[in-house]
């Protein structure tokens, strides 16, 4: 089973405490997709009838750090993907609920969603798709120039509400971890590669909870407040005689042509011209209002409907955990998932994991792009012609990369169907 409670390596810097404080941790599922992973996660038949359902690799990709540590990895062009994995059900209730994993993006280009759902209850995982309930949903979300974001999504009372804050993601073709850390006190952290990139409450940043405050709607503007910022100024008369003056006047330079002929032509007039006098139509101007007040507002009062909720943060049954896509351009890698209770586990099964191996990684892609640019540079040496069609196809398949939401109203990122 993909369930492991042994701590990860780590340093000798206060061993005894560290191996104290991991073997404390309690751990609901970790998922580093060794051989045998197929046995306990199940490939979803959504989208299959419509041939629409993409195929998973198990693979560390076309650059690794560590050839032999593996996940699954999105393999088909516009496709969509479903997957899901069951573990032993539990509640994050006065616990500490950590969702983590690591997430390479190989493909340059396109919309592809990274993110990750954690699901309550009991589904049936061979038609878990995007209209499948979910409890969480975390993790990056790609597409083209614009959408570059860490979504933290939290389903409550069957709605789901998106974290209010803009928290970039990654966007280069390494390794990164995520991590999504919910406390009992209802405070939250979410870290990219073991570092914080935001934080705060689940009171204030999602509207699951009716706000504390709302207008008065009992109150209605005095009838003496003024709200024109201008008004029209009382000394700014109009000038005596200022509508008798004629939008045009005669050309007094103009001659009449000597090939004119009256009994033909008619009675020769001069042409008109823009009378330099013409002002257009008189406006009194206006001043600032020395009696403005300002744009009123209704006084705030307490919310009747507003009520505290202690246990806003509880899931009671987390069941299963699930990988549920649309990928323009596939390429996506997962690996080394981990829910737990203990942040210090998650960040050691980091640093374990995507640590060892980050520095190998990079050289290992830089390695991959100068065998790409040698290959490159050959073929077109061959085949110049051949070359140029092939960067039109790319930059034609780049301009495809556009957003698929059927589903505005309930907040889904535009990855998610």
């Amino acid at each position: 089973m993909a369930i492991s409670r042994k701590p990860p390596l780590i340093s000798s810097v206060s061993l005894v405490l560290s191996l104290l404080s991991l073997a404390s941790a309690e751990v609901f599922f970790e998922e580093r997709f060794n051989d045998g992973w197929e046995k306990w996660w199940v490939k979803s038949d959504w989208k299959k009838d419509e041939k629409m359902l993409g195929k998973w690799h198990h693979t560390s990709g076309n650059w690794s750090g560590d050839p032999n540590d593996k996940g699954i990895q999105t393999m088909e062009d516009y496709r969509f993907y479903a997957i899901s994995a069951e573990f032993p059900e539990f509640s994050n209730r006065d616990k500490t609920l950590v969702f983590q994993f690591s997430v390479k993006r190989e493909q340059k280009f396109g919309c592809a969603g990274a993110y990750m759902k954690l699901l309550s209850g009991e589904i049936d995982q061979k038609k878990f798709g995007g209209e499948t309930p979910y409890s969480i949903m975390f993790g990056a979300d790609i597409c083209g120039q614009n959408t570059k974001k860490v979504h933290a999504i939290l389903s409550q009372n069957g709605k789901t509400h998106m974290n209010k804050k803009d928290v970039p993601c990654e966007n280069d073709q390494l390794t990164h971890v995520y991590t999504f850390i919910i406390r009992p006190d209802a405070t939250y952290s979410i870290l990219i590669d073991n570092k914080e990139k935001e934080s705060g409450s689940i009171f204030t940043d999602w509207d699951i909870l009716p706000p504390k405050k709302i207008e008065d709607p009992e109150a209605k503007k005095p009838e003496d407040w003024d709200d024109k910022k201008f008004i029209i100024d009382p000394e700014h008369k109009k000038p005596e005689g200022y509508d008798d003056i004629p939008k045009e006047i005669p050309g007094l330079d103009a001659k009449k042509p000597e090939d004119w002929n009256d009994e033909k032509d008619g009675e020769w007039k001069a042409p008109m011209k823009p009378n330099p006098e013409y002002k257009g139509p008189w406006k009194q101007r206006k001043i600032k209002n020395p009696n403005y007040k300002g744009k009123w507002k209704p006084p705030m009062i307490d919310n009747p409907d507003y009520k505290e909720d202690p246990d806003i943060y509880v899931y009671p049954n987390l069941r299963y955990v699930g990988i549920e896509l649309w990928q323009v351009k596939s390429g996506t890698l997962f690996d080394n998932i981990l829910i737990c209770d203990d942040p210090q586990y998650a960040k050691s099964f980091a640093e374990e994991t995507w640590g060892k191996n980050k520095d190998a990684e990079k050289k290992a892609k830089e390695a991959f792009d100068e065998a790409e640019r040698r290959k490159e540079e050959k073929e077109s040496n061959h085949d110049p012609i051949g070359k140029d069609e092939e960067d039109e196809e790319e930059e034609e398949d780049d301009d495809d990369d556009v957003h698929i939401d059927p589903d505005e109203d309930k907040d889904k990122p535009h990855d998610e169907l």
